[in-house]
């Protein structure tokens, strides 16, 4: 592997004004040095995580960064501004930016090596001699830990302290081997072993490996006693790449644990994965902190502890905080309950805490969804074989388990049916269930599956499983907000919620809201079985705009779960049929036109965009949307209009000729289940042509790139030279 930075990845003069034209700009060195096959795509990923939350940190340091199918090798670019650029932190614009580009399958190795440049970011040596290096070279030096940053007498007091000397001697070989990378998992492995053998003998000496003071000035009322044994903390750190704020926010806590006399050892949820703390570290815990922003995972392992739960920037910019707020937590006796997550629910944990209710509120219907989606699948299929073996009058076979001959072609078509049925039983049930526990998380299972078999039972269907969810999910919360003994704890989860929350949603499902919920219901089942001729091609139509808007996103499940619901009973009707056929067709359509569009002109895409295009013939046969999901992250606004409107016309071609589904999912591979299959074919036919075209018009009135005439991105890639600034079409 190469060096992961060099001079020709560095620029002490960046004149960007913008975080977008900070990460162009150094992005461009990347394409350059053929580390970035393509600027518009990597940029396009670049912004996504971006867009998840800003990469400012405190000090003046900006890290945009991501993985991205469009890097060849884990590759670094740094850049120096001296007006400075916002990139969100709390203090004000950066001065010091590094973008951090990782390949999307990077080893294990190379994630590390990329966290051990965010650990020191952390320290004040490594950055004030980042801003007074005198060129490119030496600031790659630097970096790649070729160097040793000095103390310039300005802000570093002349000497570092030993906390400090410790982090920049860490430094030195951190960047750009592999070697560096084993070594920081060597060091974890040895800090959680000798602390479990120091907690397993009862010692009051610190673990060694673990952070504790080291002659720093102590904190008043922090620093144990002689022969008291410190406080301990043990933390979880992550964040959505696992690349940066991960490792940033675990060396943030470290350095003020050490600061404060107290044992920190971190666990570090990152993209190279982690490995787990040792159980007996955990139990010998005094308390715990979360600094995270994706879902801790095996959070159980640290219930019954005083407990912070925060967002991995808090852990980076304000540690001591944290520290301090769970030492109180401890001196107050205030801990979480053994068997429930009471920093957070599953979406909570999983989003940023100052969400408001209508983001999370749309969590909670997805987190349902998710988990329906599959019943949707294989009850549907399993039906609609059951059909296409058995006939249309298979629902009215008898039971299996009375009458099944091995030999009779109606007794497997019977059976399949059944099992369908069964499993289509599960959907609102599995609907409220899940969106309680994206609510409440495990507490609220029982209430809402409770809840979604009740809606099944006074045909309340969908919109009462949406409802009994939301329910449950809000009656589990507000049980848990009530102080309970402490020798009740444990009984809570196991015996009282689920009694208490059942008998609470069960008599508003059945007395209270059921009865106008279900009247709802078929008035929305009468009007879909209602529509016809214009009606019903709009509604098409809509549906398929729907589908191609955001290619798996809310959006399209939305439309999707629309479809589903109607088909989701053992006999639908055929408007609900003809509703999931343009749904589904719509669907098929962006991943096949962008398979068309880049065989027969394949010059106006990018040589990573013609791979893609070969997998999203099979994607896009399969009903697959999100197989046109790079096209439309590295072009948005030519692909994603052109998506649309080649959705909107199949829809409304498929509602149009009036073709039927009884399967929810399976693309060109359910076409005999489908009713007027050739004229179904024809209007997916149709929608590839129409996207197909306009996306092709569309890449084509692009302006050439100056060192490429014909505007040919292929091209672009194999004629620059080596170290050229290349810039590529937008």
């Amino acid at each position: 592997m190469s060096e992961m930075i060099t001079a020709d990845l560095v620029d002490l003069d960046l004149s960007a004004d913008t975080k977008e034209a900070a990460a162009r700009a150094l992005a461009q060195h990347m394409v350059a040095q053929g580390r970035v096959t393509d600027l518009e795509g990597f940029l396009a990923d670049v912004a996504a995580r971006e867009a998840q939350m800003p990469t400012g940190l405190d000090g003046g340091i900006g890290i945009p960064h991501c993985r991205s199918a469009h890097v060849t090798e884990p590759t670094l670019a740094f850049g120096r501004s001296a007006a400075g650029v916002d990139f969100g932190a709390a203090d004000g614009p950066a001065d010091l930016i590094f973008l951090i580009a990782a390949p999307a399958g990077a080893d294990d190795a190379h994630l590390t090596i990329l966290s051990s440049l965010a650990r020191q970011l952390m320290n004040a040596e490594f950055t004030d001699a980042l801003r007074s290096a005198g060129d490119a070279a030496a600031a790659a030096a630097l970096i790649r830990g070729d160097e040793a940053p000095t103390a310039t007498g300005e802000g570093a007091g002349g000497t570092a302290d030993a906390g400090s000397a410790q982090s920049a001697d860490s430094a030195q070989g951190a960047v750009g081997t592999s070697q560096g990378a084993e070594a920081v998992s060597e060091d974890t492995a040895a800090a959680s072993a000798a602390a479990s053998a120091d907690a397993a003998a009862g010692s009051t000496a610190p673990a060694p490996g673990a952070t504790v003071a080291d002659g720093s000035a102590p904190v008043p009322g922090a620093t144990p006693a002689p022969g008291e044994r410190p406080f301990r903390i043990v933390a979880v750190t992550s964040c959505p790449t696992g690349i940066a704020h991960t490792y940033m926010a675990a060396e943030s806590l470290e350095n003020a644990g050490r600061e404060a006399g107290i044992e920190v050892v971190v666990e570090t949820q990152g993209s190279a994965g982690f490995t787990r703390l040792d159980p007996a570290v955990i139990a010998a815990a005094d308390g715990v902190i979360f600094a995270h922003d994706v879902p801790v995972r095996d959070k159980d392992r640290f219930a019954g502890k005083p407990t912070v739960d925060v967002g991995v920037k808090a852990g980076i910019n304000r540690p001591a905080e944290l520290i301090a707020e769970v030492r109180g937590k401890a001196a107050r006796g205030e801990a979480s309950a053994p068997a429930q997550a009471s920093s957070g629910t599953p979406v909570e944990r999983a989003g940023d805490s100052t969400e408001g209710y209508g983001t999370k509120l749309r969590k909670w219907l997805m987190s349902g969804v998710s988990y329906m989606v599959p019943f949707v699948a294989a009850g549907g299929l399993l039906i609609a074989l059951g059909f296409a073996i058995g006939g249309y009058k298979i629902n009215k076979a008898p039971s299996v388990m009375d009458h099944f001959v091995w030999t009779q072609a109606d007794s497997w078509g019977a059976l399949l049916f059944q099992i369908g049925v069964v499993s289509f039983g599960f959907l609102v049930p599995v609907l409220a269930g899940y969106i309680a526990y994206g609510m409440a998380d495990r507490p609220g299972l029982v209430p809402g599956f409770v809840g979604g078999s009740i809606s099944v039972t006074i045909n309340a269907g969908f919109l009462g499983g949406l409802a009994a969810g939301l329910i449950a999910g809000g009656v589990v919360l507000a049980i848990q907000r009530v102080q309970i003994p402490a020798a009740l704890r444990g009984i809570m989860p196991v015996v009282v919620i689920p009694l208490i929350s059942s008998a609470i949603v069960g008599f508003l499902m059945f007395v209270v809201i059921g009865k106008p919920i279900a009247s709802a219901q078929k008035g929305l089942t009468d009007w879909l079985n209602g529509l016809t001729g214009t009606n019903a091609i709009l509604l098409g139509a809509l549906l398929g705009l729907m589908m191609c808007f955001d290619l798996g996103g809310p959006v399209n499940k939305v439309a999707y779960t629309f479809a589903t619901a109607g088909i989701a009973v053992a006999t639908p009707s055929d408007s609900a049929m003809k509703i999931m056929a343009a749904v589904m067709a719509a669907g098929m359509v962006p991943p096949l036109a962008m398979a068309l569009a880049t065989t027969i002109r394949a010059r106006l895409f990018t040589a990573a965009e013609r791979e893609n295009g070969k997998a999203a013939w099979v994607l896009g046969a399969s009903f697959i949307s999100e197989g046109a999901i790079p096209f439309a992250a590295a072009d948005p606004l030519r692909v994603i209009p052109s998506a649309m409107a080649g959705g909107a016309l199949t829809g409304a071609l498929s509602m149009g000729f009036g073709a039927t589904l009884r399967a929810p999912h399976g693309g060109i591979f359910v076409v005999p289940l489908i009713g007027n299959p050739l004229l179904y074919l024809v209007a997916i036919a149709a929608g590839v042509g129409v996207t197909t075209a306009l996306v092709v018009l569309l890449k084509g009135l692009r302006k050439p790139s100056p060192e490429s005439p014909a505007g040919d991105p292929a091209a672009q890639e194999t004629a620059a030279p080596q170290g050229a600034k290349q810039p590529i079409a937008a």
